[in-house]
């Protein structure tokens, strides 16, 4: 402060005053450094500091204060120096300020010339205001505002989103229902033409399937976004879900000739607790969506990897898969997993869908404690990888008896062969691998004119320069019938069986190989007896001689049930509600039925009901008797529910049928 001016000015009364109104009231001088002549003591209140330490550390001198902020001290430099020499009344600004202890306020200065002037410079009076409320106030306004728009925008790309999503869903339904409806009519114009029949119910089983998937999918998401998810627990075999998967996809994959090719990575537990239906769901989906949107020839990759958690109860699993197709945009990345949404893009207009798959994908792993990711290039392919957490089961697994072993891997991918060979390890078994066919045999032929032949020989189909049959054939040569060979594959292994078995293949596994079905197959070679292991027939098996009870309300239900059914060589009974049912069941002898097949919303008595109903019975048989429910309450909800009234398994509608042979083939 300058001493001299002070005194002059000082006026104790005023200061007080001012002080009390919580205003800061300054007075400065037009020089370069704003020089500070007088401020009362809320100036000094509002910056934190003591007048004499003020005076001490910054000598008067705005600039000096603001040293360590230059874009602030120009700013209000050019505010006033403009006002000034446009000869305003005054000016005013906003700006930060530094208090002392590191902290910023936010003022807004007040200013106005006077005619006074102090050692050849004018001077300013100044009100300094604290707005430091004032602007986080407005801030959160602002914030809010901004939501305010983005959820406006997003409710409007939402509406937009689930239009075109209904216009859409009306052509993709009219489509299949199109092409149902009209090769009807073909088919009863051309009655007295079987080939000509037989192409139209061809193509009306295709079309209904993309329908059911098309229905299923809305469903699923209107119950998703309802919040009514519900996931069941049941024990799982990750090779039969994984197989599963790839035998549902693997028509659509020869279909368009594409290279499909499969892995498994530090599988260590194969048999967990968790949802079956949905995790099928979650691998279909992600591996339908490669197939759709690879161009013929291309190629896909299915890999599954185990990771440990700190919690010894549970374990990650990792789903990628992997193809070159056609890629997407990266502003269609952003919101993939969104649902309704579909790609703009002409390449895939043709390809039919409802766009809610992937968003149904991201529910699932989300109710799994997992997570989705998805990485593409724009025409080079897409990558998706998903991350769910299951509880293990317990395995009870024997493999001491091929403790010793010594096994030959022969993969042309040198990755598979190490995985193979490290699993077998743990089983006690030594794996020596090959990636070529023409090495195996070479390797095969050593051992066996050591007189050390392998236990077995575990042979990739596809591979460069000697594939896997022929491999197979020079290997027998070598070395004679007695050696077991075991084909491995990821693709259908029903158009190469005769062709395999002819070669001297005696067994088949299915890609990703897991540790306990390669132990459950060799186990099979411990007589030394290979050819015990040719695979047998995949005919219809019959059961002549079982007693089936149908139940079921609906004629057209019970007409093509009965027909499906029958051709297995069961001797059917039918009943048309829950009700009938429990008088069939307690009205025959102990073990007369070796099988029920329950509709569930029925008139009288619903399905569930009559199952509860029918295991309260006093009598042993009902305790074991299989109850399968056949209905289209398809939902987890649905499947919960019938576990928990006594029901084995849950058939949905429309009747899968090779599901329905292997449930009568499982049970009887």
């Amino acid at each position: 402060m300058i001493k001299n001016y002070a005194n002059k000015v000082m006026d104790y009364e005023y200061n007080a005053f001012m002080t009390s109104m919580n205003v800061s009231v300054s007075k400065h001088l037009l020089d370069k450094h704003f020089t500070v002549l007088w401020a009362n003591d809320y100036f000094y209140s509002l910056i934190g500091y003591e007048k004499s330490e003020y005076e001490a550390l910054y000598h008067n001198h705005v600039d000096e204060y603001y040293k360590d902020d230059p874009d602030s001290i120009a700013h209000m430099g050019q505010v006033i120096m403009s006002a000034y020499e446009q000869k305003a009344a005054g000016y005013e600004f906003e700006c930060p300020m530094k208090v002392k202890g590191g902290q910023t306020a936010w003022i807004r200065v007040t200013g106005r010339f006077t005619d006074e002037v102090f050692e050849g410079y004018p001077v300013i009076y100044t009100i300094y205001t604290d707005i430091t409320k004032l602007k986080e106030m407005q801030k959160q306004l602002e914030k809010q505002s901004s939501q305010l728009l983005e959820a406006l925008e997003a409710a409007k790309r939402a509406d937009k989103a689930k239009s075109d999503f209904l216009s859409r869903m009306s052509h993709d339904i009219r489509t299949p229902m199109n092409a149902i409806t009209g090769m009807v009519d073909i088919a009863e114009a051309h009655l007295d033409n079987p080939d000509r029949v037989r192409d139209c119910l061809g193509k009306i089983s295709i079309s209904s399937r993309l329908l059911l998937s098309l229905i299923n999918e809305v469903l699923d998401m209107s119950k998703i976004e309802s919040g009514c998810m519900i996931l069941t627990e049941e024990e799982i075999n990750l090779a039969d879900l994984v197989h599963g998967v790839i035998t549902m996809v693997q028509p659509q994959i020869d279909k368009k000739k594409l290279n499909f090719d499969t892995q498994a990575n530090n599988i260590m537990h194969e048999h967990v607790i968790g949802d079956m239906q949905r995790l099928q769901q979650l691998l279909l989906n992600l591996l339908s969506n490669a197939v759709k949107y690879t161009p013929e020839g291309g190629r896909i990759m299915l890999t599954v990897t185990e990771k440990q958690l700190e919690d010894r109860g549970r374990v990650i699993y990792e789903f990628i898969v992997e193809d070159n197709g056609f890629g997407m945009k990266p502003e269609f990345l952003e919101r993939i997993f969104k649902p309704f949404e579909r790609a703009d893009d002409e390449q895939i207009q043709v390809v039919q869908g409802t766009g809610l798959g992937l968003s149904i994908c991201m529910n699932i792993v989300e109710c799994m404690d997992g997570s989705i990711t998805a990485e593409s290039t724009y025409r080079n392919g897409s990558k998706f990888t998903a991350d769910v957490q299951l509880r293990i089961a317990e395995e009870q697994t024997n493999e001491q008896p091929l403790r010793g072993k010594r096994v030959l891997i022969v993969d042309d991918d040198e990755v598979i062969c190490r995985s193979l060979s490290e699993r077998l390890a743990l089983a006690g078994i030594a794996g020596d691998w090959a990636v070529s066919g023409q090495t195996a045999v070479e390797q095969a032929a050593e051992m066996h004119l050591k007189g050390n032949d392998y236990f077995a020989v575990l042979i990739d189909l596809r591979m460069p320069g000697l594939d896997g049959l022929e491999a197979t054939r020079a290997i027998r040569a070598a070395v004679g019938p007695e050696l077991p060979i075991i084909l491995t594959t990821a693709y259908d292994i029903s158009g190469c069986m005769d062709d395999a078995i002819q070669a001297g293949v005696n067994d088949f596994i299915i890609k990703p190989v897991f540790r306990t079905s390669l132990i459950y197959k060799l186990k099979r070679f411990l007589d030394h007896d290979p050819q015990a292991a040719v695979p047998v027939s995949t005919q219809i098996k019959t059961h002549v001689g079982k007693r089936v009870l149908l139940v079921e309300d609906n004629a057209i239900n019970l007409e093509i049930a009965e027909e499906i059914l029958g051709r297995t060589g069961v001797e059917l009974e039918t009943a048309s509600n829950g009700k009938e049912a429990l008088e069939c069941v307690s009205q025959s002898a102990e073990g007369y039925y070796d099988i029920i097949f329950m509709d569930i919303q029925m008139p009288v008595m619903d399905g569930w009901t009559a199952s509860v109903k029918i295991r309260e019975l006093d009598r042993q048989d009902v305790r074991t008797i299989p109850i399968i429910a056949m209905t289209a309450n398809a939902f987890a909800d649905d499947r919960q529910k019938t576990t928990e009234s006594g029901m084995n398994e849950h058939l949905a509608k429309p009747i899968d049928i090779p599901q329905l042979y292997q449930i009568l083939d499982r049970f009887l």
